[in-house]
């Protein structure tokens, strides 16, 4: 038997749609770093027309791709409604990697359109002439760029509707790639469908309980895994947008939550550690309208998620995902701190499971640990145009992430399978020690390596960044009381800053390699 319900597209057109007629009242908020530029969403959707009439202008007539090559802003999100309610693909570029890797991925997708910020044209500029399948650029903003193309000066010249295609949700809608710490960079092609069902998740109380009446900043970029699905959460619940452009110093991220009274607010523990240093900092700081702050990309600290809540009365809660997730996966909510420091619940939609050497299935159990594996309607199946066998395990995703799973669905991740230190035969959780070295209210990051052993065979490394006065015979005593001794690290290293990823997660590789050319200066207990 079959049901009487219709096959209706689940799009993000639809999205477009409910921008531009029921909530056409709330608006988008561009923070220009001395004021503000504020454009109500039916006028955002007129924009996205526009754009939609210019990229047809400019040859973009199927599911080609348009890269962006953008800060956070309107203009952006324009773009991630025009390009995919067309019938294009939306390619977003990440800005900070490196240039070999840019020209990669855009070859590698093919982006036959790149739109970009006028402040970013100098990195781009000296990338054209190698990405050999760009055709047109358009710049946002005032820049010298030849055969470019200005964005408002297209836009003002188009019709502001368009005769939006009815498209197949399985269609491709967006595109992304990963960040590529080993190898070349792989693609993740979302559909309009996972976008969509990933955007309902998003909007369900056991995740960001999204509404009308929500005012949402997403600090975490655009270029990253679709700053965590907030943008099309964000015109599905009506809630207005906070686009922080350029401007990520605590100092202006302050400012903007203040002035607009910000509700919900994503980003990596890196910014919000440092909202908190500059907060302690300035007395007038006032973070009182967040309700929410959904954080990830690393592991979050535990103190850090103290301090946010028990000085600040801001809600820090702990997600998970990846750019091959869409990105969420888990949220972190629970009134104990014990569930608050996992992961988090997988959100319905989302299957998970535990395995162990030779592909053998754990219990949920919260004491078997093993590599996570997910499923699920917004998690790939498969790289574009890149076969990764090793990756994928019928049907499943293997994350590379090594953690526990209880039986009510918390994950709690103690390491990346790279990353997992093996001393003495006996498995010591990096992460575990950073989270614990960073309630230290002297240490500002901590990362962990493990280095050779010739007794144990690899030991752990804890490489510190220090804000006042704290040695390693401090830290050291700091961490007995928190971890078992046989893990305390012999080996410290106090420098400047933890090298991050393009995407704000420490880059233990870089420190690996550091240690190994000898760059370190290493103290040991």
């Amino acid at each position: 038997m079959l049901s009487t319900m219709p096959d209706f597209p689940l799009t993000i057109t639809s999205l477009l749609r409910l921008a531009e007629g029921q909530f056409s009242d709330r608006e988008v908020v561009t923070y220009i770093g001395d004021g503000y530029r504020r454009q109500p969403y039916a006028e955002l959707a007129r924009d996205a027309a526009r754009l939609a009439h210019a990229l047809r202008g400019l040859g973009i007539d199927g599911d080609q791709r348009v890269a962006t090559f953008m800060w956070n802003s309107a203009e952006h999100l324009a773009a991630y409604l025009a390009v995919p309610s067309m019938g294009a693909v939306l390619h977003t570029l990440n800005i900070r990697l490196f240039p070999e890797q840019l020209v990669y991925i855009a070859n590698h997708a093919e982006d036959q359109v790149v739109i970009v910020d006028a402040s970013l044209v100098p990195l781009l500029r000296p990338l054209l002439d190698d990405m050999k399948t760009v055709k047109h650029v358009i710049v946002v903003g005032e820049a010298e760029l030849d055969g470019a193309y200005d964005y408002r000066e297209l836009l003002d010249q188009a019709p502001d509707t368009f005769d939006w295609p009815e498209l197949d949700e399985r269609a491709a809608a967006a595109m992304c790639y990963t960040s590529g710490t080993t190898g070349n960079p792989k693609g993740v092609v979302y559909s309009h469908r996972s976008a969509y069902l990933h955007s309902m998740s998003v909007c369900t109380a056991n995740a960001m309980g999204l509404s009308s009446a929500d005012r949402v900043l997403p600090i975490v970029p655009m270029f990253h895994a679709n700053a965590w699905g907030l943008p099309y959460a964000s015109f599905m619940a009506g809630a207005s947008l906070v686009m922080p452009g350029r401007f990520l110093q605590a100092e202006h991220l302050t400012r903007v939550i203040a002035e607009e009274k910000v509700t919900v607010s994503g980003a990596v523990p890196t910014i919000w550690g440092d909202i908190l240093r500059y907060a302690r900092q300035h007395e007038d700081v006032d973070l009182s309208s967040l309700r929410l702050v959904p954080c990830g990309g690393s592991a979050v600290p535990e103190s850090l998620m103290r301090a946010l809540q028990e000085e600040y009365g801001v809600r820090v809660v702990h997600a998970w995902g990846m750019t091959e997730t869409s990105p969420l996966a888990t949220i972190a909510h629970g009134d104990s701190w014990e569930l608050r420091v996992t992961q988090g619940r997988l959100l319905a939609g989302v299957e998970g499971r535990i395995v162990g050497d030779g592909d053998r299935v754990l219990p949920n159990d919260d004491v078997a640990v093993g590599e996570l594996e997910v499923r699920g309607p917004w998690v790939t199946g498969a790289y574009y145009l890149d076969e990764d066998p090793l990756k994928f395990n019928d049907g499943w995703l293997r994350t590379g992430d090594v953690g526990r799973l209880s039986a009510h669905g918390f994950v709690t991740l103690t390491d990346r399978a790279k990353d997992v230190i093996k001393s003495g035969g006996e498995w010591i959780s990096s992460v575990e020690l950073e989270n614990a070295l960073m309630g230290h209210p002297a240490v500002v990051e901590a990362a962990v390596i493990g280095v050779s052993d010739e007794r144990w065979g690899e030991r752990p490394l804890a490489c510190v960044v220090i804000e006042g006065t704290a040695d390693a015979a401090e830290l050291r005593e700091f961490l007995a009381d928190r971890v078992p001794r046989w893990q305390l690290p012999e080996r410290w290293s106090f420098i400047e800053a933890v090298p991050k990823t393009s995407v704000g997660k420490f880059a233990k590789r870089e420190l690996r390699d550091m240690h190994a050319r000898g760059e370190l200066q290493i103290i040991t207990l």
